[in-house]
C-alpha cells in the first residue's frame, strides 16, 4: 500500500491538484527526480547534469540505497508526483553507479542498476545543440533489446525518460536530434553482459533535389558507455495492473449519438463507426452525362427515316 494517506480536498485548488494526479487515458509528461546519495563521483554528477528532460534535481546528499530500502523514493514520488528516479552513487565495489527506478501508484515497480564506464559531456563537443524541450528520435541497435530481459527493461526506461508529451505525429522539420543506443551480442549466461553505448547527434536537413531532404548527423553529446549490473524485476501482479488498458465508459461511448444508435458503435480506439445498408441498384436507369458526341443529329435521323421509307416502298412494289 502507498505511504501517503488519502487527502480530502478542502478547497477548489486542492481538488484540481488531486484531479491532475488521477489516472488518465493520455498520461501527463513523466517527471524524473535526480537524487544524490551520500557518496557520488564527479562523473556521476556530470551525467545527472546532462540528463534532464523534465526533471527535479535534489542537490543535497541523501542516505539512500534504493535496492535495500525504497521507502524514501516512494515518499519523494508522492510529494512531487514523479514516476521516474535516477539515483547517483559511488563506492569501491560499484564505482560510478546509477540506479534507475520506476514507480507505479506510489510504489516502486522495477529498478535497474548501471555503471558509467565512460562519459563525455555536451560541453566537450563544439557543435550546435538541439533546442530545449524538443523530442528526440531514439534508435536501438542490437538483438538484446528485444530478447534479454535486462536490456528490454533498460530500453523501456529510456523510452519513458525521453517520451515527453503524448503526440500523434512530429513534423520532419521539428526533428532536431537523434539518440542512438547500441549493444553488442549476448554470448551466454556464463559470459559478461555487453556494454551499452549511448550517442547523441543533431540532425541537419540539407537539400537533395527531391522532396525528401538529405540528413546530416553531427555528434553533440552527451556520450556514455554503460554496463548493466543489478536488476530488480517488477512484481507480476503490479506489472499486470500497470499494463492494463483503461476501458472506455458507456457514457463516453454513447455521448453525441442521440437516441437512435442503429448500426453505430464505438471501436477499441474510441472512434465512432457506422454502417450503411443500400438496396440493389438498377444501373439501367442510371442517368449518364449528356454529351454532344453521343447525340444523334437531325440529318442522321432524317436519313435513317428516309432509308426505312424507301425500303418499305421497294417491298410493296415486289408484292
Amino acid at each position: 500500500m502507498s505511504m501517503l494517506r488519502t487527502i480530502k480536498p478542502k478547497n477548489a485548488r486542492v481538488k484540481r491538484a488531486l484531479e491532475a494526479r488521477e489516472p488518465k487515458l493520455v498520461e501527463n509528461e513523466k517527471t524524473v527526480i535526480f537524487v544524490r546519495g551520500n557518496n557520488t563521483s564527479e562523473r556521476v554528477r556530470d551525467v545527472m547534469k546532462d540528463l534532464r528532460p523534465h526533471a527535479i534535481n535534489f542537490s543535497k546528499k541523501n542516505a539512500i540505497h534504493p535496492f535495500e530500502d525504497a521507502s524514501s523514493l516512494e515518499f519523494f514520488s508522492g510529494k512531487n508526483d514523479a514516476s521516474l528516479f535516477v539515483t547517483g552513487l559511488h563506492s569501491k565495489k560499484r564505482p560510478h553507479n546509477l540506479v534507475l527506478s520506476r514507480m507505479f501508484d506510489g510504489r516502486v515497480l522495477d529498478q535497474l542498476e548501471v555503471g558509467v564506464d565512460a562519459f563525455s559531456s555536451m560541453a566537450s563537443f563544439d557543435s550546435p545543440k538541439a533546442s530545449l524541450g524538443t523530442k528526440p528520435l531514439m534508435v536501438f541497435h542490437g538483438d538484446v533489446f528485444d530478447t534479454h530481459p535486462s536490456f528490454q527493461q533498460l530500453k523501456s526506461y529510456l523510452l519513458d525518460l525521453y517520451q515527453g508529451h503524448h503526440q500523434t505525429g512530429i513534423p520532419l522539420m521539428n526533428l532536431e536530434h537523434v539518440i542512438s543506443v547500441t549493444a553488442g551480442p549476448f554470448h551466454g549466461e556464463d559470459k559478461p553482459l555487453p556494454s551499452v553505448h549511448v550517442r547523441v547527434y543533431t540532425v541537419k536537413m540539407l537539400s537533395s533535389g527531391s522532396r525528401i531532404p538529405r540528413v546530416q548527423l553531427t555528434e553533440m553529446g552527451p556520450n556514455m558507455d554503460l554496463s548493466v549490473r543489478r536488476v530488480a524485476e517488477p512484481d507480476a501482479d503490479m506489472l499486470k495492473q500497470a499494463l492494463r488498458r483503461p476501458k472506455i465508459s458507456k457514457k463516453d461511448q454513447t455521448s453525441g449519438l442521440g437516441k437512435k444508435r442503429k448500426n453505430i458503435e464505438t471501436d477499441d480506439m474510441g472512434d465512432k463507426v457506422g454502417r450503411i445498408h443500400l438496396g440493389k441498384q438498377d444501373l439501367g436507369k442510371l442517368q449518364s452525362r449528356k454529351m454532344k458526341s453521343l447525340k444523334v443529329g437531325r440529318k442522321m435521323r432524317k436519313l435513317e427515316e428516309g432509308a426505312e421509307g424507301a425500303a418499305d416502298e421497294a417491298m410493296d412494289d415486289e408484292e
